[in-house]
């Protein structure tokens, strides 16, 4: 074995260690990884599913390897018998005798010759008996639970919200690699030449069906295109970009993005004004406001303002019904977006769920003191959780008697989907995050017409 695959399984031990003991996330350690350890080409990939596949899989090779580990076992060996067992069970055209040759060597340089013989014997007692059936737990929610990998609590919660049947989807749809979308940047181009110059690059691309600003990547990674380094576009998923959508935005208008880094949905605002008007983006921390500034830059967007301050206390700083949109993209479980961020679902909890609600109904609560009459207020979120949701929005309602729940307007393909202000995105509805949108209007529907 060549020194550079050994290292792709090193590489993915470390992170896959650092997300257990310190809950580091799994993206960000990623990329650090790659850089550091030099790690190129086609072993991008690798490291990429070996630590998202193991990941992911948590729970179900846990339950795998349970009948053939007698004793207690060390944490960073355990991870090592899971990412060898994820290779041999879901990864095809990696023989069986590599990984286990990788996964000794590594016990041996990490461990003795005591953990080394153990993992050998684990691995090869795998390799000759095969993998227990998950057909043997009957408990269904259990069943669920430790076949897609998702905390029984999460399972239990989802499947009374929403029926066993959907749960199940959507657990099975998080186990599936997203693909990778963009917005393009309408103010300075148009969809079909991007996608022109994006396949002249080498890139495999499709219009999106969802957005009329989006785009899909078959193959390639956006990221690293010269389209986006011109600032023609934006990576950000389909379910994203319906926010901006749902505001019915129009030239000139003065608009607030409460919670806005990185800067997506603030960034789509701008290029939905056109060149007029101004958007407002907030952030508690000054180098996620960085972020912010160096997207607008890049997309050559001249109408946003910064500004670091916690939207919780928006009211002490700008005039009350001063703004015609307000969006609250409101600090979430993130539920949704458990397919690109699977270390989320082994750390959230339900109290996590509960404490953030009173967060959001806080921001809320300051944020509709913003809005001038007949303008719209907009929550979001990247989460699939119905307390979360609309137990938040409902109650919303229920305290701020002068605004109403006004009708969601999105493109032609998400209307199966809504239900009058409100709409919530599965991620298997379309294959992007799970996401929350509701509307409201602030003031006397008949009196002040705003779809003008």
């Amino acid at each position: 074995m060549g020194n550079k695959k050994h290292n792709v399984r090193e590489s993915a031990l470390e992170i896959l260690e650092a997300v257990e003991k310190n809950q580091a996330y799994s993206n960000l350690l990623l990329n650090h990884v790659i850089e550091r350890n030099h790690i190129t080409g086609p072993d991008i990939g690798l490291l990429t599913e070996i630590t998202y596949g193991t990941l992911q899989r948590k729970f179900t090779l846990d339950y795998y390897l349970q009948p053939f580990i007698n004793n207690k076992i060390e944490k960073w060996v355990q991870i090592l018998l899971r990412l060898s067992l994820y290779q041999m069970v879901y990864l095809d055209k990696i023989p069986d005798r590599a990984i286990i040759y990788e996964a000794v060597e590594i016990a041996k340089k990490r461990g003795h010759r005591g953990i080394s013989g153990m993992v050998n014997g684990v691995l090869r007692a795998v390799q000759r008996n095969g993998v227990p059936s998950l057909s043997e737990i009957k408990d269904p929610i259990e069943r669920i639970a430790i076949e897609t990998s998702h905390p029984e609590w999460m399972v239990r919660r989802w499947s009374e919200q929403f029926g066993i049947e959907k749960t199940k989807e959507m657990c099975e749809e998080n186990l599936n690699a997203p693909i990778q979308t963009a917005r393009v940047n309408t103010t300075v181009t148009t969809r079909e030449e991007v996608i022109d110059k994006l396949e002249k690059e080498g890139f495999e691309i499709m219009p999106s069906p969802i957005t009329p600003e989006g785009i899909r990547s078959l193959k390639g990674n956006l990221a690293h295109s010269k389209a986006f380094s011109e600032g023609l576009i934006t990576v950000q998923d389909e379910s994203s970009m319906l926010v901006a959508n749902a505001m019915n935005i129009k030239n000139d208008q003065f608009i607030l993005d409460c919670c806005a880094a990185p800067g997506g949905k603030t960034t789509h605002i701008a290029e939905k004004l056109n060149g007029t008007g101004k958007v407002i983006a907030l952030d508690l921390h000054q180098h996620k406001i960085k972020l912010i500034d160096d997207n607008a830059k890049r997309l050559g967007l001249n109408n946003v303002e910064t500004e670091v301050l916690d939207s919780r206390k928006v009211t002490e700083h700008f005039q009350k019904n001063s703004f015609d949109r307000v969006l609250v993209d409101a600090p979430c479980s993130g539920l949704g977006v458990l397919r690109k961020k699977p270390d989320i679902k082994y750390s959230k909890s339900l109290e996590d769920i509960t404490s953030l609600q009173s967060i959001q109904q806080a921001i809320l609560q300051q944020a509709a003191q913003l809005v001038k009459p007949g303008g719209l207020l907009i929550y979001s979120t990247c989460t699939v959780d119905k307390i979360e949701n609309e137990g938040t929005v409902n109650q919303f309602l229920l305290t701020s008697t002068e605004f109403e729940a006004y009708p969601l307007q999105l493109p032609e393909a998400i209307t199966p989907f809504v239900e009058e202000n409100k709409v919530q995105i599965f991620p298997q509805d379309f294959g992007g995050d799970g996401f929350f949108i509701a509307c409201f209007k602030k003031g006397n529907v008949k009196q002040i017409d705003i779809i003008q």
